[in-house]
């Protein structure tokens, strides 16, 4: 159970990040409901949970690719790219049901494309791939837990990730119901132009930390 308990507290500090995927639960949110902003959520837990096993069951296949010295370039531009067309089809696409009421706000997007969404954001973010196999090395090898401890505090991470998330997209809803189409817009705009930055600092980040 204290492995729950520290799974737990990682989670929480993880919630508080504000990113692309903080940005994207909320457009989508506020866009398309709770459903749509949940599959989104599922696509990004989905590719942490993929994260979590490739890499507590392959830790030194996963060190030989990170200590690959083309790793952060390659998986950081394919992010940034991600992110940076997704920022741009979110600034230029403008859905017609932005000046529905919010009782009658509908879901544009089919449900493979807004899970393909959240698993392309999260699951090309070089950064989540260093995380979870900094919390692998310095948390789960260092105190050498098996694999029922281990299981306990990756469940109390995700399971907080998932919680916080879910509200994020349920306040996201509720704020739908006092805003005008011009505040939607405007929250659009702002989401676009945020992922269009996390992914040019990305693409700059991992292209300036390249040796020689």
């Amino acid at each position: 159970m204290n492995f729950l308990i520290e799974g737990i507290k990682v989670g929480f500090i993880l919630c508080f990040l504000l990113g692309p995927i903080f940005f994207t639960l909320i457009q989508t949110g506020v866009e398309q409901g709770f459903r749509a902003g949940a599959t989104v959520g599922l696509g990004i837990w989905m590719g942490d949970l993929l994260y979590m096993l490739a890499i507590y069951w392959g830790v030194s296949q996963i060190r030989k690719l990170i200590e690959w010295e083309n790793f952060s370039v390659v998986f950081g531009s394919i992010g940034g790219v991600i992110l940076v067309a997704f920022g741009l089809g979110t600034l230029l696409i403008q859905p017609t049901n932005l000046y529905l009421s919010s009782k009658e706000t509908q879901r544009r997007s089919s449900y493979f494309s807004l899970w393909l969404k959240g698993f392309l954001i999260n699951g090309f973010n070089p950064f989540a791939v260093f995380f979870w196999f900094g919390i692998m090395t310095t948390f789960v090898i260092k105190q050498n837990l098996d694999t029922h401890d281990a299981t306990w505090f990756f469940a109390g991470i995700i399971g907080v990730v998932i919680l916080t998330d879910l509200l994020k997209i349920l306040m996201a809803k509720k704020i739908r119901k006092i805003l005008k189409p011009i505040h939607l817009i405007w929250v659009r705009k702002v989401t676009g132009i945020a992922l269009i930055i996390f992914g040019v600092v990305l693409i700059i980040r991992v292209l300036v930390q390249q040796p020689g």
